[in-house]
């Protein structure tokens, strides 16, 4: 067997979730489900440890005994880091599998930023949040960006060799939403409604370069960020604020707190990307599997 391709992946949450989905999809075979199944409800497992909302039986070493199954395909092992959680405790994450799709090899690597592993050029494939493309390397315009199919348009050559491919559908929005006071009645909260807006802007402080790469330089014209305090909720603080922009899927706690959800601006996915300056067959071979035509995703590029 050739050696595998190694594709950088996250170590844990949604956006791995959503990977193992992908390739047990392209790999159409019950081994692969398995590893999805598996992994999954480990690290499921584990963040209610790391919480506190779960004691465990054993400690984590024992654990890691018990999870791991080393070199043998769609296998996975796992690893322990410090959580970035007060105290900084231990939690156990996805470390590797090597997975067959069809006589396509490729080894999957944890990674806790697997975008920048492209960007080092560590590695050739990989999939991360597009929301980290966003916050680093897409160029600020005057005018928003709409779509993650236009982000490759916007990110200079100079900066990164790393391209989006494409989504894998796990999608949530960053969507604005506001205090019904904030605007007349007949108003809806969209970009046009922030293009004439001056005031507050309630955001999260790592995504100010993302908002502002989606709404552009000339609708924030008037707008001043602000954040929320480390110990409140996102929602809350919109809500003191009278507008915001958050990550959201149905926007129910936003009308908890008495907020009207508006447009959604801007799509938070998983994606695929590539490095393209490392080029090779068995690359080449290995985005050809991974690259499939998702209709539940937002993102064609």
């Amino acid at each position: 067997m050739s050696e595998p391709v190694p594709v950088a992946v996250p170590r844990k949450g949604r956006p791995l979730e959503a990977v193992l989905e992908r390739i047990a999809n392209v790999g159409a075979n019950d081994r692969l489900d398995d590893l999805a199944d598996r992994v999954s409800n480990t690290l499921r497992y584990e963040k209610a440890v790391t919480k506190g909302n779960v004691e465990a039986e054993h400690g984590p070493y024992d654990r890691l005994a018990e999870y791991s199954n080393p070199g043998e395909p769609n296998e996975p092992e796992f690893t322990l880091m410090r959580d970035d959680r007060d105290g900084k405790p231990r939690r156990i994450v996805f470390d590797a599998a090597t997975v067959d799709l069809g006589g396509v090899h490729l080894k999957l690597v944890g990674r806790e930023e697997p975008f920048r592993a492209l960007r080092t050029h560590e590695f050739a494939l990989g999939f991360d949040s597009a929301d980290l493309v966003l916050e680093e390397v897409v160029g600020i315009r005057a005018d928003g960006l709409t779509a993650i199919a236009d982000v490759n348009d916007r990110i200079d050559p100079v900066d990164t060799d790393v391209r989006v491919v494409n989504g894998l559908g796990d999608t949530v929005y960053h969507t604005l939403m506001g205090r019904p006071e904030t605007a007349d009645p007949a108003v809806e909260f969209d970009r046009d409604f922030i293009a004439d807006y001056e005031g507050e802007l309630c955001i999260s402080p790592r995504y100010e370069r993302l908002v502002t790469a989606v709404l552009g330089t000339a609708a924030l014209d008037g707008v001043e960020f602000v954040y929320p305090d480390p110990d409140e909720e996102e929602e809350a603080a919109i809500a003191s604020a009278g507008l915001g922009v958050y990550l959201t899927v149905t926007g129910s706690t936003a009308r908890d707190h008495g907020l009207d959800v508006g447009e959604h601006l801007f799509p938070s996915e998983t994606v695929l990307m590539r490095n393209a300056a490392e080029r090779d067959a068995a690359v080449e071979r290995a985005l050809d599997a991974l690259d499939v035509d998702e209709t539940a995703s937002e993102i064609r590029v």
